[in-house]
């Protein structure tokens, strides 16, 4: 992995943590935000831009508006309320797992790319999907074949999900402009 990916996985570890632990609930969010753009360039780092996309849109930009704007709307708690209601040993716990379980999976992974991993080095199975998915769905393309074949379902999800969010955002959006 390059210096990029080591400082891309550390900064989404330190907005986790700083997510977790932060105090003022306007600082959560603008960490949280943080975060999840973090997590849509590594995503895109990965080579899943679909999911990098919908991490940016969803994580980045709605969740974080439309927490801005019910804070806006609410009345902040004190910062001495939070402090009673966080359990820090159970947050360096989790933490200290998390951490744990990624220095232990993270080495085993295959590098991005690598032509060494099961799917290239075994010509069979990418054979496989792209004669299977033209056979099965008549599509030339082999990657809109593959999303309306196999990935069907998740696909229709995910553009729910979005559909969702777009609609939530603009009837929260049309009811502070009209309030």
């Amino acid at each position: 992995m390059s210096a990029f990916a080591y400082a891309l996985a550390l900064f989404v570890l330190a907005t986790a943590v700083a997510t977790a632990l932060f105090r003022d609930v306007l600082s959560v969010i603008i960490v949280f935000g943080a975060y999840s753009l973090g997590m849509a360039i590594l995503y895109t780092f990965l080579l899943a831009p679909d999911v990098a996309m919908t991490e940016a849109a969803i994580g980045a930009g709605v969740t974080t508006l439309l927490l801005l704007l019910t804070i806006a709307r609410t009345a902040r708690p004190s910062t001495d309320d939070l402090r009673e209601r966080i359990h820090v040993p159970g947050v360096v716990a989790v933490g200290a797992f998390v951490l744990l379980l990624c220095t232990v999976v993270l080495p085993e992974m295959y590098a991005v790319g690598l032509t060494e991993t099961p799917v290239w080095s075994d010509p069979d199975v990418t054979q496989h999907y792209i004669r299977a998915t033209y056979e099965q769905t008549g599509v030339q393309n082999a990657v809109t074949a593959v999303l309306a074949a196999y990935r069907g379902f998740d696909t229709f999800g995910e553009a729910v999900v979005v559909f969702a969010a777009g609609v939530s955002t603009l009837l929260v959006l049309k009811r502070e402009v009209f309030a």
